[in-house]
């Protein structure tokens, strides 16, 4: 079996893992590059191999770091099936689709607003070509094997995160290899804790926290302080939040504070008409999240929707108290952005930061303490308070992926660190060979290996 890392080696996006046996190729995660100028440039640079010649992928989740590529790769010539959990496949529904259409919009607005160096400014793919790659989509449910190329063996089980979430168990003739996929928090506001991994003689580790522990703070706590500091002001809080997961979790936090008089009845809106729909997959996968059927209506029904895009302008003319959480959650793109040009220069408004935040985007200039950010061409001041909410993370930090690794069955032959920033991914790699004396390895973009 052979292992080339053809994203997530460096970095925290793009992860694609090429697995080459007896004549096929299978492909774990399909993810879009995000954040650095010099990483977004790969998703249009030329794929490394023909991707008619991919006999199938298999996805971790639904996150686009992880998916995003998809629709790409089919309109390069993939023909292929994707295999994935039910929730990953539902996720998905909604996140490919949006991807195309926000990428549509972005260059629309380019295109209208002149800013672009490109013209015109093109999508890499469109909303219909996300569409296009839910057709080859096969769901597989977790704990039971599946054959996706002839002698291979994968086995999903849980991996917290978000619905769906997997760690990836592949087996073959004489090896074995386990992708951790993106491990969720033993103790988040709403997934149940991953599930302990198996046996495998190759373990591909996650390390976006690797070089970081999550502070021993109540997030609803810190949700609470920097709502009330807003209102009282008479300020907004705006949310940048992933559509999937962290929308949900803030959704549920502001719920609860509202039951429990925590904070003024403020109104919260919604303008993600996308997290909307993800949020009622959360009755439907209810065993995978720890939120009652009383939570789940609570959390889908606290919030004002936002849905179309004369109501998003709207928002941005609000003079009282409130609340909105808009995707995405990095400020990569999508409505948020023009929420951070509104609210950002005013000292009596909140940018409330609620995961991680990987370099090279908006977010990550923010929580580094910018006084200005760079939207739409123009150079936008932030006198607003940033706070940055890391107990809000949906990833495991290092204790927690040294007690996931600790629980493998029996050490394996070498564990290969990736999903991380290098000085992260590094320290991780570090304490894995203090702690459990393997082998273990941090590989390079495109690096290829025989396992």
């Amino acid at each position: 079996m052979r292992l080339t890392f053809m994203g997530a080696a460096g970095t925290v996006t793009g992860s694609k893992y090429l697995l080459e046996h007896d004549g096929r190729r299978l492909l774990v995660d399909c993810g879009l590059f995000q954040g650095l100028k010099q990483l977004r440039l790969r998703n249009w640079d030329r794929f490394p191999l023909d991707p008619a010649s991919i006999d199938a992928v298999v996805l971790t989740h639904a996150h686009i770091d992880h998916s995003g590529y998809l629709p790409g790769l089919i309109k390069k010539g993939f023909k292929g099936p994707v295999f994935a959990t039910e929730a990953t496949r539902d996720l998905c529904e909604l996140l490919l689709p949006d991807s195309g259409h926000l990428q549509e919009e972005d260059a629309f607005y380019a295109n209208r607003h002149g800013f672009s160096k490109h013209h015109p400014a093109e999508p890499l793919y469109t909303e219909e070509d996300g569409r296009r790659a839910l057709r080859l989509f096969r769901a597989q449910p977790f704990g039971t094997a599946f054959e996706p190329i002839p002698g291979v063996s994968i086995r999903f089980s849980p991996a917290g995160h978000i619905l769906g979430a997997a760690s990836v168990h592949v087996a073959w003739e004489g090896g074995s290899a386990l992708f951790s996929g993106d491990l969720g928090r033993d103790e988040d506001v709403i997934m149940r804790p991953p599930e302990a991994p198996a046996a495998a003689d190759y373990v591909i580790v996650e390390s976006t926290y690797g070089d970081r522990l999550h502070a021993n703070e109540d997030p609803a706590t810190l949700v609470a302080g920097a709502i009330n500091r807003t209102a009282a002001r008479g300020g907004v809080v705006v949310i940048p939040a992933f559509a999937v997961g962290r929308a949900q979790a803030l959704m549920h936090i502001v719920a609860v504070l509202k039951k429990e008089r925590r904070i003024p009845d403020l109104p919260l809106f919604l303008n993600s008409p996308m997290a909307v729909n993800a949020t009622a997959l959360y009755h439907k996968y209810r065993p995978q999240h720890r939120l009652s059927v009383e939570e789940c209506d609570r959390m889908h029904t606290g919030a004002r929707i936002v849905n179309t895009v004369e109501e998003s302008r709207k928002l941005n003319e609000l003079r009282f108290p409130a609340v909105i959480i808009s995707a995405s959650g990095m400020a990569t793109g999508g409505r948020v952005v023009h929420h951070l040009k509104a609210f950002a220069p005013d000292h009596r408004n909140t940018v409330l930061l609620a995961g991680y935040q990987a370099a090279g985007t908006r977010g990550a200039a923010l929580a580094g303490g910018a006084t200005q950010i760079k939207i739409h061409g123009d150079y936008v001041p932030v006198r607003a308070e940033v706070a940055n909410i890391g107990a809000l993370s949906a990833h495991a930090d290092r204790n927690e992926l040294l007690a996931w690794l600790a629980k493998l069955p029996r050490a394996p032959r070498r564990v290969f660190v990736t999903h991380g920033e290098p000085v992260a991914a590094d320290h991780l790699r570090q304490a894995i060979e203090e702690k459990h004396g393997w082998s273990c390895t941090v590989p390079d973009h495109m690096q290829a290996v025989e396992l």
